[in-house]
């Protein structure tokens, strides 16, 4: 019996800022969705244009990266492959499902240059290897743990899309 393939590699700018989450074992989870362009012809042989907002998740430290270096518009290219997960809605009106890309790899294809002049500077890589961790978000013991997504242990436990 073949083991299947699931591989996607997409390039688009990103639709939004990444949102990123932290589980309990402060494993990082970043989501953002990718715009990506689409043209063809019509049956009249006019050119056609569509725009397909694809959600991708990423995680662990490219999850960070992904917050800290990435904005609304910034060219990217994921490779990953499809998720599809399924919940109860919490109406109760039945099943849900949610399809995802879970990126595998994400590189930001935009120059550094180019962001810098549109949102100030990164401030080099100085630093970079210290993680978001030390910074921010876990100054503490877990004193201020910013969103606990623990509760969903498997897809079946899951009441909120994303």
């Amino acid at each position: 019996m073949a083991r299947g393939f699931n591989k996607v590699i997409l390039m688009g700018n990103l639709a939004r800022d990444p949102e990123i989450r932290y589980s309990v074992d402060k494993r990082a989870m970043a989501r953002f969705a990718v715009a990506v362009n689409n043209t063809w012809k019509d049956r009249n042989g006019e050119l056609q244009e569509s725009v397909d907002f694809i959600p991708v998740v990423v995680w662990g430290p490219a999850a960070e990266n992904c917050e800290r270096y990435l904005k609304k518009g910034s060219p990217v290219l994921v490779e990953g492959r499809i998720q599809v997960r399924s919940y109860e809605a919490k109406d109760g009106s039945g099943k849900r499902y949610a399809t995802d890309v879970v990126a595998s790899g994400v590189t930001f294809l935009g120059s550094k240059r180019q962001d810098e002049s549109s949102s100030g500077s990164f401030g080099g890589d100085a630093g970079y290897g210290d993680s978001v961790r030390k910074d921010r978000r876990f100054s503490s013991q877990d004193e201020e743990f910013p969103i606990d997504i623990s509760e969903v242990q498997n897809e079946e436990d899951a009441d909120i899309p994303f």
